[in-house]
């Protein structure tokens, strides 16, 4: 990638960083807006998180994945602490495929 292209996309998203502080109380929102928005990012992480542990290149990446992920989904819904997250749904995921399933 150019160094122009770099330094642009990094102006950028350094511009879009430093809007929301400046524009805070210049902007007021609806409330059914912020509700929206905030209902819109959660689909949007729902979905990529589905699709990361849902497929791998152009299929799907087999049973063992997605019960890792579901195991650290209950993990973060009982509110475990992070590393112990991490470390049971890779060993989920690990055991599930030493035991032969894809």
């Amino acid at each position: 990638m150019p160094l122009i292209a770099v330094l642009a996309l990094a102006a950028g998203t350094y511009a879009f960083r430093l809007a929301g502080p400046v524009l805070r109380h210049r902007l007021r929102l609806p409330g059914r807006l912020r509700h929206l928005l905030s209902v819109a990012a959660t689909v949007l992480l729902i979905a990529l998180v589905a699709t990361s542990a849902l497929t791998e290149g152009h299929g799907f990446a087999g049973w063992a994945r997605p019960a890792g992920v579901l195991v650290a989904g209950i993990l973060t819904l009982r509110r475990a602490p992070f590393p112990l997250i991490v470390v049971l749904a890779a060993a989920t995921t690990a055991v599930l495929r030493l035991l032969g399933v894809p």
